[in-house]
């Protein structure tokens, strides 16, 4: 038979398995081999091989070798667990980005202290043995008598068709139902951890079953574990669900509920800044202000699609949404409002292009499972925008959508962070869409073309656009790698029909607009979680919602400091004095402690001198100058962080 290996074709004897196949290529490549692809698809070592076809060895290096290696790690962390604890439940443990993690539904509870360390012990003693990955292929009746005791597997296995053909993957007295691959034996790991365990609904569904999730991760080297895991414990600090806490941004309280946090003071101010921020910059560009309510009847979401597509994400209020009668709902985003709006009147194509802006307070009905901090939430902010123009304005709005988004990021020193992702529809995923194939193919034709002329790099994504087109989502991660969306922009060939938006062209015929959506900086919530972690709390100057700290010395100073205060305050610059009754030693270590960019000291000295000796939260002691002149560097300073 004839094997293609990269570049080269190379003749093999039929029927030798992969690991022969390396073996006979190179000792070196044999040991670092974990899995092949074969045709494009990944494949056990163990596989034989009868006819032509491609080859490509992946190792470690490789993602889909590193999954493989990993899902393997989670198949020796299931045979622990069932040695220690036998009358447990498996039921899914798949590869994840940077580890793995196992769901098991204990019935003697799991020893949360010590537990995941005897796990690991017996663990090390299932590498050690060397257990080989053995693969076989049964029939639905036969998989679901091997699984008889396993309820989580036979619910998976009772799903597939009547002639599936399904395989089992055994190591050791272990069995487990899985598509694979795997590596050649247990043996090949060389270097994991156990980090976490927490709760997790059966199959994502809050209305399941609470399963324990246990957390891992493993690497073929002892080093790059000790390494990653030294991240871990960085990112930790940086998190901003605990940084925030500590930092008095933000709260959450059971009675409120999930995914409803409160600002704090220091955290509203954050947000305001942010807000009057994009709205000046968008005010300067060309955008108009709206305001429209946070709810409204299911007749306009029925128009939008919102409520064929969308209802499950949405709050429904007053009665059952399919009985007659009035029934309202919450806004998950603010686009029908703002079409109703241009369709208050005739446009004309001189009117053209309408830039709408608003902030707004949008509610989608999360599942509790998705909560998190600031990052996922039922209720949020964000500087939402509709463009509506003419085809031959699409491009040129586009571009000015992507650079608005591009300047705001790059202020708050999170450009270099972000990766750019073309969101597609799935054909076959129909109901998820408005189906209009031909629209579809011309929306996203469209914004490839825009896309590549702007020479932006992007990856594709399929099934993640919009259910009324396709987007550009610019992407970022937070401290522990979870990719979010943080700013969208969407070109919309469906919405304005449906509205029935329309505008007199030059012709004097009617026309139908293009519509872009998009956000300029995204969730302010979410914007402010990542901001967080990015600076570890240390908020730039022009940011931070306390700028400067005056701290007084004496009782004498005390009112010297409060002027101080109110005259930085009226200079544009956030201050307020701290004139307790405390040490100096513990109102530096509060002002350090609290990531504030500047302190004015104030004591006799400085009073009699008419100076304050400025401290600074990175360089400490930075000597004595004239409020006024202290002012003035401020003020440059705030300049130069905010101009690009």
């Amino acid at each position: 038979m004839k094997i293609k290996l990269r570049d080269n074709i190379v003749e093999f004897q039929d029927g030798m398995t992969l690991m022969e196949i390396a073996k006979s290529i190179s000792e070196g490549l044999a040991r670092n081999s974990l899995v092949a692809k074969v045709n494009g698809k990944a494949t056990d070592l163990s596989a034989h091989i009868n006819e032509d076809c491609e080859v490509e060895f992946l190792t470690f290096k490789d993602e889909e070798g590193k999954k493989a290696y990993r899902h393997s790690t989670s198949h020796i962390l299931a045979q622990a667990v069932k040695r220690i604890y036998p009358d447990v439940k498996d039921a899914i443990g798949p590869a994840i980005e940077k580890g793995f993690y196992y769901d098991f539904d204990f019935i003697t509870p799991l020893d949360r202290e010590n537990g995941l360390a005897g796990i690991e012990e017996e663990m090390g003693r299932i590498i050690k043995a060397d257990y080989k990955f053995e693969r076989e292929e049964v029939s639905k009746l036969h998989a679901m008598e091997l699984m008889k005791n396993e309820p989580y597997k036979l619910e998976l296995i009772q799903e597939l068709p009547e002639d599936a053909t399904i395989t089992i993957y055994r190591q050791g007295e272990f069995a487990d139902l899985c598509a694979g691959p795997h590596v050649p034996s247990t043996g090949y790991i060389k270097a994991f951890k156990l980090t976490s365990a927490t709760g997790a609904y059966w199959r994502g569904n809050e209305k399941n079953k609470m399963l324990t999730r246990i957390y891992g991760t493993s690497f073929d080297k002892k080093s790059d574990l000790e390494d990653y895991l030294a991240q871990v414990e960085e990112a930790k600090k940086r998190d901003h669900n605990k940084l925030g806490r500590e930092l008095e941004i933000f709260m959450t309280d059971e009675n409120i509920g999930q995914g409803l946090p409160l600002l704090m003071p220091k955290g509203a101010k954050l947000l305001q800044i942010l807000q009057r921020f994009v709205e000046d910059e968008e005010g300067r560009r060309g955008y108009v202000l709206t305001k429209t309510p946070y709810m409204a009847k299911r007749e306009l979401y029925k128009i939008s699609g919102h409520w064929d597509h969308y209802q499950d994400g949405m709050f429904i209020l007053g009665g059952d949404p399919d009985a007659e009668g009035e029934v309202f709902a919450l806004r998950p985003m603010t686009c029908p409002f703002q079409y109703t709006i241009y369709n208050n009147g005739i446009k004309s194509y001189k009117d053209l292009p309408l830039r709408y802006g608003e902030t707004s307070t949008l509610f989608r009905n999360e599942s509790s499972g998705e909560m998190h901090g600031l990052i996922r939430l039922r209720q949020f902010t964000i500087s939402e925008g509709h463009l509506i123009c003419t085809p031959d304005h699409l491009e040129q709005e586009f571009k000015g959508c992507l650079d608005l988004a591009m300047y705001l990021l790059r202020c708050l020193g999170l450009l270099e962070d972000v990766s750019f992702r073309f969101s597609r529809w799935d054909p076959n995923n129909t109901e998820k869409y408005i189906n209009d194939p031909e629209k579809w193919e011309r929306a996203e034709n469209e914004m490839k073309r825009i896309l590549d002329d702007l020479g932006v790099k992007y990856h594709e994504a399929k099934d993640e656009a919009a259910f009324y087109g396709p987007k550009l989502d610019i992407q970022i991660r937070n401290v522990f790698g979870k990719e979010d969306t943080l700013v969208t922009i969407q070109i919309d060939m469906f919405l304005a029909e449906r509205f029935d938006m329309s505008y007199i062209d030059e012709n004097g015929a009617k026309a139908r607009p293009y519509i872009i959506h998009r956000t300029s900086l995204g969730c302010y919530e979410r914007t402010i979680a990542l901001l967080i972690e990015k600076y570890a709390g240390a908020f730039p100057l022009w940011m931070a919602p306390l700028q400067v700290k005056v701290i007084s010395l004496t009782d004498r100073t005390a009112a010297d400091a409060t002027e101080i205060a109110d005259k930085l305050n009226r200079a544009g610059i956030r201050a307020e004095a701290d004139n307790r009754n405390e040490s100096m030693k513990y109102k530096v270590r509060d002002f350090q402690l609290k990531k504030i960019p500047y302190a004015l000291i104030i004591g006799d000295k400085e009073k009699e001198e008419n100076v304050v000796a400025v401290r600074d939260r990175k360089e400490g002691m930075i000597g004595t100058v004239p409020l006024d002149e202290f002012i003035s560097r401020v003020k440059d300073e705030i300049s130069a962080q905010i101009s690009y």
